[in-house]
């Protein structure tokens, strides 16, 4: 009974602050994103270690606005770099990993809160994987892998400024977490 009352709540709340909010990122805005990343996708567990956090630069400009109401639509593009290694807990022997991720990404933005852009997307790239051995053993072994790849994404931008805003972003590609800056050109 608690959780309905709670989510009836919600939902009538959850218009006012929407029509009360005026649209943040309109028709031709662009927006550059340097983030970093937190918690690996792929790389975990004993043995592992980050030599490169997960880095990312995204650039997006906004194509369409007045969609539902106060909404719009972004596109743009997405690179992310990151780097492993895994060493074997009895030998100074293991793997060191690259993961490259290009792609294009797209976007829908709806005003929740001021100075606040929420948005959710995805992201449709091409991943290479690198892994070489490095230690005292060395059979000679490199392998490399590439693939398309998607990833779907909820993120936020809140501005302190017209031009600057903190920025994360939620979701799976390179990273789970991504923290960093945007800035509005």
């Amino acid at each position: 009974m608690k959780k309905v009352v709670i989510s009836l709540i919600c939902l009538s709340i959850m218009p006012i602050i929407a029509f009360t909010q005026d649209p943040f990122a309109n028709l031709g805005d662009k927006y550059l994103n340097l983030g970093l990343g937190l918690g690996s996708t792929i790389y975990t567990g004993t043995g592992y270690s980050v030599t490169l956090p997960p880095i990312s630069i995204s650039y997006e400009q906004i194509i369409m606005d007045e969609v539902i109401d106060k909404g719009s639509i972004g596109v743009g593009g997405y690179f992310g770099i990151a780097a492993y290694r895994y060493k074997f807990p009895t030998a100074d022997w293991g793997w060191k990993y690259s993961n490259y991720l290009l792609g294009a990404r797209g976007s829908f933005h709806y005003p929740l809160l001021n100075n606040l852009d929420t948005y959710t997307g995805l992201i449709l790239g091409y991943e290479i994987v690198n892994a070489e051995e490095f230690g005292t053993i060395q059979t000679g072994y490199s392998a490399a892998l590439s693939g398309m790849v998607w990833s779907w994404y909820i993120g936020g931008r809140y501005f302190f400024s017209e031009k600057l805003a903190g920025m994360v972003e939620l979701g799976y590609g390179i990273t789970y977490l991504n923290l960093g800056i945007a800035f509005k050109l």
